[in-house]
């Protein structure tokens, strides 16, 4: 035994001397925006003669570890220049780059090729990333830029109907995207219905929409996550932009305060198409506005400070007797400090809160409500070697509900105000997350996390009997509220109940060769806080809560498998996916269920579960005048509640049926075309099928009035969904780089004014006393024109 002990130490000694034979240094540092010194993220740097390579983090943050000696390294990012410089490595060394837009010539600068074969090599898929150059050659409605239209066009990403708020990804819900402004989470992004988003791309500096495939430093939502950055603002002299349009204008202003050292950005938008309604007496408006703000401050090459903000509101007054209002709060100060040239942190401390209310002036109350957290977040990246890179870290989100504030417009109207029981909840996380090389050919991203959820007092409970709070009528064969039995009182931050789950995450990339590669994911998501919502477009009156012991989380298990190819020199890329996903515990509600100022919202709701299915297509052209990308995704989202037992049908017969955001067929076009230096066009077409519906199979009379008998839930759908959209930009003075710089974008939203359905009601001609159904569109044809413009 003692000499298989010596053997074995022998035998590691002799390894760990091979493995050191050749002194390594570390190579590290920020890449850069030559013109505005904006840190860079997802930046390729690439060392030839080692064949190893590396991608700047979040913050522009890079670590390359390889044996002393002469090296050539490689950086490239798309939409910039790829450049070649020769280094001497003899020791550690930070070495910070600035790379050149494309549409800047340096000739010093040696052109490479394309860096899109990275793409092929990377254990990441479902994942996409749209550039901001991009979105903003794509038409938009009402001529606004609008990131969230844009990710409408990519494999897998639905909305619920035509100016909805909010979007679908593989069949999930609404409140299942985690959506990060700066870290900071997002519960509303939509203005007006859906008719725009809450982000003003003007300030928006990287985007990133995973669907599938999720590293473990997220989570909270089981459906995707968009990631999305502000600028920091420009480090080198000031500079401003924006735009003047049809519905709002935008108004950027970025400069230095320390030159190189220190910066702001502010960006506010607003809109003004209420002023023309008033003044066409037009009795229904509608207002919204944005502002971004960031500041940073590099105190040294390890210590880097940035606080960053967005306030954004709208009022929607409809006939002076229904005022809605409801808007979003983010701030975040964050610290990034390198304690070494292999490890990287990020400390953030956020607030982020959604209100919502509206005024009923013909009732007379005022309703408000909110949710509100307090998140901590603390994350490492640690570059153990060229082949792995650790990422770890915790996080703790402190939640405030606030179902709805009742309170009278009139003191004297005999209103008594009305407080639904306030909520409060605690989710704690930590994550580790590996990026491992394999070898030239297998490369995997695997992590754990765990997570922790504790519902808290001070509130008052329901008990009912058997603990069961919906009852199932067998008389009338329907599920009804139970009445409760008793109450019980938790005081301040008593526990309620509480959740752990372990979510681990895995994704592998097996590369063929250069130009191709297969790919594999499997993850679970835990999401312990849900929309209350019972309509397939989120509206107002929807609030939020935390999971309890009736409203249990919600469970995702997702796989994923996929091809990839580059062709032709990368001119075109190939991307597919097949995925299969389901979920544990999706909240369903008992037919008539009513949501609205529902204190005990556990007596309409049951659980079930949900699965959702399908192929994803992505072809894109990469390089010519004439770029863009088709999508075409073929899916099934279906969700079912069967019975307690033997006893009850459950809903829908506990069969299968369409979740509301099903659509089989999804099909894309984008497309831009740059003619020439002054014009370039963009076009839009979009298909698809229907959203699932519940229309009437008969009818029947009670006192004189017809009254429709509905059938199967969701077993109709509306008529499909198309429309082409069309742009055209000019620049008049293309080669002006300096001074007032302007462009004038003309677009046509719907072009051959097809009017989309976005529902069907069903009722009784006064006239004829016949059943009729009555089609609601919002858009037809629209053109616009928008002058943007900088200095």
């Amino acid at each position: 035994m003692k000499d298989q002990i010596k053997l074995c130490m022998l035998f590691i000694l002799a390894f760990i001397i091979h493995a050191n034979s050749q002194e390594k240094v570390t190579l590290s540092g920020a890449i850069s925006d030559v013109e505005n010194n904006e840190t860079l993220l997802g930046v390729n740097i690439y060392i030839k003669e080692s064949k190893t390579g590396v991608v700047t983090n979040n913050y522009g943050f890079y670590s390359i570890t390889v044996p002393k000696g002469d090296y050539t390294i490689s950086i490239s990012y798309m939409g910039y220049v790829t450049i070649e410089e020769k280094i001497s490595l003899t020791r550690s060394t930070r070495k910070d780059f600035t790379l050149t837009s494309e549409s800047k010539n340096l000739d010093e600068v040696v052109i490479t090729a394309n860096t899109k074969k990275a793409n092929i090599r990377k254990p990441e898929m479902s994942t996409n990333k749209l550039s901001i150059s991009t979105i903003k050659k794509m038409p938009a409605v009402l001529g606004e830029v609008d990131v969230l239209k844009a990710a409408l066009q990519l494999p897998g990403v639905t909305n619920a109907q035509e100016g909805a708020t909010g979007f679908n990804v593989r069949g999930g819900s609404v409140d299942g995207n985690l959506v990060l402004l700066d870290e900071a989470i997002v519960y509303n992004t939509s203005h007006v219905f859906g008719f725009f988003s809450v982000f003003n791309s003007d300030v928006i500096k990287d985007l990133k929409l995973y669907k599938g495939g999720i590293p473990a430093n997220y989570g909270g939502r089981i459906s995707s996550v968009l990631d999305i950055y502000q600028k920091e603002g420009n480090k080198n002299e000031f500079h401003a932009n924006g735009g003047i349009g049809a519905v709002s204008s935008r108004l950027l202003i970025e400069a230095p305060i320390v030159k190189d050292k220190s910066s702001f950005v502010i960006a506010g938008r607003g809109s003004y198409a209420h002023l023309f309604l008033k003044l066409a007496d037009e009795p229904n408006s509608a207002y919204f506005y944005d502002l971004n703000t960031k500041f940073n401050y590099k105190f040294n090459d390890k210590n880097n400070i940035f606080i960053s903000g967005y306030f954004g509101n709208d009022k929607l007054n409809f006939g002076n007797d229904f005022v809605n209002n409801y808007g979003n709060t983010l701030f975040n100060a964050r610290w990034n400090h390198i304690y070494s040239d292999k490890l990287f942190s990020n400390a953030s401390a956020i607030y982020s809160e959604y209100n919502y209310g509206f005024e009923l002036k013909f009732i007379g109350i005022d309703w408000e409500s909110d949710i509100k957290n307090y998140n901590f977040k603390y994350d490492f990246k640690h570059y153990i070697s060229n082949n792995l890179t650790l990422n770890y870290g915790l996080n703790s989100i402190y939640y405030k509900f606030n179902p709805g504030t009742i309170t009278p417009l009139d003191e004297t109207s005999g209103i008594n105000p009305t407080q639904i029981n306030r909520k409060y909840a605690f989710e704690n996380a930590f994550y580790i997350n590996a990026e491992h090389k394999i070898s030239d050919k297998l490369s995997i991203n695997y992590g754990l996390r765990y997570s922790n959820f504790l519902r808290l007092g001070k509130e008052e409970i329901n008990i009912y009997e058997n603990n069961q709070a919906v009852v199932f009528n067998p008389d009338f064969q329907i599920y009804e509220e139970a009445t409760p039995i008793g109450t019980k009182k938790y005081d301040s931050n008593e526990k309620l109940a509480s959740f752990d789950n372990l979510e681990p995450r895995v994704s592998i990339a097996y590369s063929l060769n250069d130009n191709q590669s297969v790919k594999a994911s499997y993850n679970r998501m835990s999401q312990y806080v849900h929309l209350i919502s019972n309509t397939a477009s989120v509206s107002p009156l929807d609030i939020w809560a935390p999971s309890d012991q009736y409203l249990k989380p919600e469970i995702l298990d997702q796989f994923a498998v996929g091809y990839f190819q580059n062709f032709k020199d990368d001119a075109y890329s190939l991307e597919t996916e097949v995925f299969y996903k389901t979920v544990k515990n999706k909240a369903d509600y008992i037919d008539g269920a009513d949501l609205v100022a529902n204190e005990a919202i556990e007596r309409v709701m049951l659980n079930g579960e949900a699965r959702s299915y399908g192929l994803e297509l992505m072809l894109k052209k990469n390089t010519g005048k004439l770029t863009g990308w088709l999508s075409y995704t073929l899916s099934k989202a279906e969700q079912r509640t069967p019975g307690r037992n033997s006893s009850e049908p459950g809903i829908n017969n506990g069969k299968w049926y369409r979740a509301n955001y099903d659509k089989l067929h999804n099909l894309s076009l984008t497309a831009t075309y740059q003619f020439n230096n002054k014009w370039s066009f963009g076009g839009i077409f979009t298909y698809q099928t229907g959203r699932a519906a519940t229309f009437p199979v008969g009818k029947y009379e009670y006192q004189g009035i017809t009254i429709a008998n509905y059938g199967i839930r969701n077993d109709d759908s509306l008529t499909p969904y198309h429309h082409l959209d069309l742009s055209a930009t000019y620049i008049p003075k293309p080669d002006k780089n300096k001074g007032w710089q302007g462009e004038w974008v003309f677009s046509i939203y719907n072009v051959y004014n097809r009017s989309n359905a976005a529902s069907f009601s069903f009722g009784q001609n006064i006239d004829s006393g016949l059943s009729e159904a009555r089609r609601t569109s919002i858009f037809g044809i629209i053109p616009s024109v928008t002058y943007n413009y900088k200095f």
